[in-house]
Protein backbone atom coordinates (compact mmCIF):
# COMPACT_ATOMS: atom_id res chain seq x y z
CA UNK A 1 0.00 0.00 0.00
CA UNK A 2 2.50 2.70 1.02
CA UNK A 3 6.16 2.81 -0.77
CA UNK A 4 8.98 1.49 1.52
CA UNK A 5 10.43 4.87 1.51
CA UNK A 6 6.76 6.06 3.19
CA UNK A 7 7.26 3.33 5.73
CA UNK A 8 10.80 3.96 6.75
CA UNK A 9 9.12 8.14 7.52
CA UNK A 10 6.83 6.48 9.90
CA UNK A 11 9.24 4.58 11.66
CA UNK A 12 12.05 7.23 11.65
CA UNK A 13 8.49 9.18 13.21
CA UNK A 14 8.32 6.65 15.81
CA UNK A 15 11.33 6.49 16.95
CA UNK A 16 11.19 10.34 17.09
CA UNK A 17 8.20 10.33 19.15
CA UNK A 18 9.74 7.09 21.52
CA UNK A 19 12.79 9.39 22.19
CA UNK A 20 10.70 12.18 22.88
CA UNK A 21 8.96 10.38 25.25
CA UNK A 22 12.03 8.64 27.04
CA UNK A 23 13.44 12.30 28.05
CA UNK A 24 10.16 14.26 29.16
CA UNK A 25 9.30 15.19 32.36
CA UNK A 26 5.84 14.00 33.69
CA UNK A 27 4.54 17.45 32.46
CA UNK A 28 5.80 17.49 29.11
CA UNK A 29 4.37 14.08 29.01
CA UNK A 30 1.07 15.58 29.22
CA UNK A 31 1.52 17.96 26.98
CA UNK A 32 2.30 15.32 24.36
CA UNK A 33 -0.52 13.45 25.53
CA UNK A 34 -3.51 16.57 24.73
CA UNK A 35 -1.07 16.92 21.32
CA UNK A 36 -1.80 13.02 20.46
CA UNK A 37 -5.37 13.36 21.46
CA UNK A 38 -5.90 16.28 19.83
CA UNK A 39 -4.11 15.27 16.45
CA UNK A 40 -6.19 12.18 16.45
CA UNK A 41 -9.62 14.58 16.43
CA UNK A 42 -8.09 16.62 13.56
CA UNK A 43 -7.50 13.09 11.43
CA UNK A 44 -11.05 12.12 12.72
CA UNK A 45 -12.13 15.25 10.88
CA UNK A 46 -10.50 14.33 8.16
CA UNK A 47 -11.90 11.39 7.93
CA UNK A 48 -15.53 12.44 8.44
CA UNK A 49 -15.13 14.77 5.74
CA UNK A 50 -14.31 12.21 3.20
CA UNK A 51 -16.42 9.88 4.24
CA UNK A 52 -13.87 7.06 5.76
CA UNK A 53 -15.72 5.34 8.10
CA UNK A 54 -13.05 3.01 9.35
CA UNK A 55 -10.06 5.30 9.46
CA UNK A 56 -12.15 7.57 11.16
CA UNK A 57 -13.85 5.03 14.05
CA UNK A 58 -9.79 4.27 14.26
CA UNK A 59 -8.81 7.92 14.95
CA UNK A 60 -11.55 8.05 17.08
CA UNK A 61 -10.93 5.06 19.14
CA UNK A 62 -7.29 6.45 19.54
CA UNK A 63 -8.40 9.91 20.90
CA UNK A 64 -10.62 7.98 23.47
CA UNK A 65 -7.33 5.57 24.42
CA UNK A 66 -5.20 8.88 24.59
CA UNK A 67 -7.86 10.41 27.03
CA UNK A 68 -8.87 7.56 29.25
CA UNK A 69 -5.22 5.31 29.63
CA UNK A 70 -3.40 8.48 29.39
CA UNK A 71 -4.72 11.51 30.70
CA UNK A 72 -7.11 10.00 33.07
CA UNK A 73 -4.94 7.42 34.26
CA UNK A 74 -2.12 9.83 35.04
CA UNK A 75 -4.95 11.81 37.76
CA UNK A 76 -3.62 11.41 40.96
CA UNK A 77 -6.97 12.35 43.47
CA UNK A 78 -4.95 11.79 46.44
CA UNK A 79 -2.75 14.42 45.22
CA UNK A 80 -4.91 16.75 43.13
CA UNK A 81 -8.01 16.86 45.11
CA UNK A 82 -10.35 18.54 43.55
CA UNK A 83 -8.91 19.69 40.79
CA UNK A 84 -8.32 16.04 40.52
CA UNK A 85 -11.63 14.96 40.23
CA UNK A 86 -13.04 17.89 38.17
CA UNK A 87 -10.55 16.70 35.46
CA UNK A 88 -11.39 13.12 35.77
CA UNK A 89 -15.20 14.08 35.21
CA UNK A 90 -14.46 16.37 32.31
CA UNK A 91 -12.30 13.26 30.90
CA UNK A 92 -14.76 11.09 31.26
CA UNK A 93 -17.56 13.72 29.50
CA UNK A 94 -14.86 13.99 26.39
CA UNK A 95 -14.90 9.99 25.84
CA UNK A 96 -18.62 10.05 25.59
CA UNK A 97 -18.86 12.94 23.69
CA UNK A 98 -16.25 11.36 21.21
CA UNK A 99 -18.10 7.88 21.01
CA UNK A 100 -21.08 9.62 20.45
CA UNK A 101 -19.23 11.81 17.47
CA UNK A 102 -18.46 8.08 15.99
CA UNK A 103 -22.14 7.22 16.01
CA UNK A 104 -23.73 10.17 14.59
CA UNK A 105 -21.31 10.95 12.76
CA UNK A 106 -20.95 14.69 14.19
CA UNK A 107 -17.76 17.06 13.24
CA UNK A 108 -19.41 19.36 15.96
CA UNK A 109 -18.65 17.17 18.48
CA UNK A 110 -15.15 16.79 17.26
CA UNK A 111 -14.69 20.35 17.20
CA UNK A 112 -16.28 20.43 21.02
CA UNK A 113 -13.66 18.07 22.50
CA UNK A 114 -10.73 19.46 20.40
CA UNK A 115 -11.87 22.97 21.91
CA UNK A 116 -11.75 21.22 25.71
CA UNK A 117 -8.35 19.51 24.91
CA UNK A 118 -7.08 22.94 23.53
CA UNK A 119 -8.03 24.98 26.50
CA UNK A 120 -6.30 22.36 28.88
CA UNK A 121 -3.15 21.76 26.91
CA UNK A 122 -3.02 25.98 26.87
CA UNK A 123 -3.23 25.93 30.67
CA UNK A 124 -1.03 23.34 31.65
CA UNK A 125 1.86 24.92 29.12
CA UNK A 126 1.21 28.03 30.55
CA UNK A 127 2.20 26.42 34.31
CA UNK A 128 5.44 25.50 32.66
CA UNK A 129 7.40 28.40 34.68
CA UNK A 130 5.99 27.11 37.90
CA UNK A 131 6.55 23.94 37.77
CA UNK A 132 10.51 24.51 36.35
CA UNK A 133 10.68 26.98 39.22
CA UNK A 134 9.18 24.45 41.79
CA UNK A 135 11.38 21.91 40.65
CA UNK A 136 14.60 23.96 41.40
CA UNK A 137 13.53 25.17 44.79
CA UNK A 138 13.74 22.08 46.22
CA UNK A 139 17.65 20.97 44.62
CA UNK A 140 18.34 24.44 46.22
CA UNK A 141 17.42 23.93 49.32
CA UNK A 142 18.98 21.17 49.69
CA UNK A 143 22.08 22.58 48.76
CA UNK A 144 22.13 24.27 52.07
Amino acid sequence: MFSPGHSGANAYARVGVETGVMGASPHRLIVMLYQGARQAIAQARMHLQQGNVPARGEAIGKAIQIVESGLQQSLNVDAGGEIAERLDALYGYMSRRLLEANVKQSEAMLVEVDGLLATLEEAWIGIAPEIARMAVQPAAESMR
